[in-house]
């Protein structure tokens, strides 16, 4: 062998060894996959009020640590818990009510169907949908279908408590020494990335900003805006009112879609069976409350952090659901940032401007 060669090779052969281990460590983290990915997120989210009880702790770093730990154990992590439950329960009674008949699906499908009018039945023939037997036992099929896979998914968490408690476990160690030496270990990465300063310090602020415009302009906001839902849901005495506020809140995360989706065929219902004065109600709170929610309070939490066109933010919400699960609610519209924020860093460099002014 060239002694000249050598080297190379050697340099090559660590490569492999580098690229190998961290494969086979990502590998042995993905069963907690969620728990390091809600953890990283959640360290990012609260560093700066870590950073701000330090400070007044006398730089005491583990027990500032603790204290946002704590903080976010109350805020965060009992609601969600105290939610969820609520919500299987509630999964799982809907489910028994459609099956005893107490709710009866086909019998609200026939009222919405006999208020009609003419012009909207001579549509409905033009596409074949006239036949209301037929479409109320598809409409009835599916959401008793539809209602047995929520329960059946509802049971399988129930089962699966363990499972819960252990992943709830690691991220919460986890997450007190991200917090703790978040910012240490921010900087051995970047010290490990073959990049120039610059770049890893643009990506780096990039990534922390869209960790946070995304929860808190995307998720807090579908959250408040699945509370009003469900509201405004208990006090029309509409059943499983947490269920129709989570999938509004699901569907705020979907710039193009949106609550409405459940709240207005509801307010429609209403309308066509006679109940107008609910109709109007529901429909007047889901435009003035639901739906301002997103132009008033997003700003208020987000500012001008980073802001993406809204047809990306669906498809990279799509994508990253499709891939990723419930996971990819966050990861898609992250990476989709991260992916434009390479590209301007790219782009600036090659045209020599500064990185904070990419379009020159």
């Amino acid at each position: 062998m060239n002694p000249e060669s050598r080297p190379a090779l050697e340099d090559r052969a660590f490569l492999l060894l580098v690229a190998g281990v961290t494969a086979l460590f990502a590998w042995i983290l993905q069963p907690f996959a969620g728990a390091v990915l809600w953890g990283t997120v959640i360290a990012v989210l609260f560093a700066p009020v870590y950073r701000r009880l330090s400070r007044r702790m006398g730089q005491r770093r583990s027990l500032a640590a603790l204290a946002t730990l704590a903080l976010i154990v109350v805020i965060v992590i009992l609601p969600l818990t105290l939610v969820t439950a609520s919500l299987i329960q509630e999964i799982v009674g809907l489910y028994a009510r459609i099956q005893s008949g107490e709710i009866d699906v086909a019998r609200y499908l026939r009222q919405l169907y006999e208020a009609v009018p003419a012009w909207a039945v001579d549509l409905l023939q033009r596409f074949d949908l006239a036949d209301m037997r037929d479409v109320q036992e598809r409409l009835s099929a599916g959401a008793v279908r539809a209602t047995q896979f929520l329960a059946t998914q509802a049971v399988n968490i129930g089962q699966n408590t363990f499972d819960f408690v252990v992943s709830l476990f690691v991220m919460l160690y986890l997450l007190f020494f991200l917090i703790r030496d978040g910012d240490d270990l921010a900087r051995r990465i970047g010290a490990a990335i073959p990049l120039r300063a610059e770049h890893r310090r643009a990506l780096f602020e990039r990534f922390a900003i869209v960790i946070r415009a995304t929860v808190k302009g995307n998720i807090v906001v579908a959250l408040l805006q699945g509370a009003l839902g469900a509201l405004i849901f208990w006090i029309l005495g509409i059943h499983a009112a947490l269920l129709w506020g989570v999938l509004m809140a699901v569907l705020s995360l979907l710039p193009a879609v949106g609550a409405g989706l459940v709240w207005f065929p509801v307010a429609v219902y209403f309308l066509a069976t006679g109940a107008v004065w609910r109709a109007v109600v529901l429909t007047a709170y889901g435009v003035l409350v639901i739906g301002l929610v997103d132009n008033v309070v997003r700003p208020i939490l987000v500012g001008q952090d980073t802001k993406m066109p809204d047809y990306l933010v669906l498809v990279s919400t799509l994508g990253g659901l499709a891939i990723f699960g419930v996971n990819g609610f966050l990861i898609g519209p992250v990476v989709a940032a991260l992916f434009i924020a390479a590209w301007d860093i790219f782009t600036a460099s090659r045209r020599g401007v500064p990185l904070d002014d990419p379009g020159g």
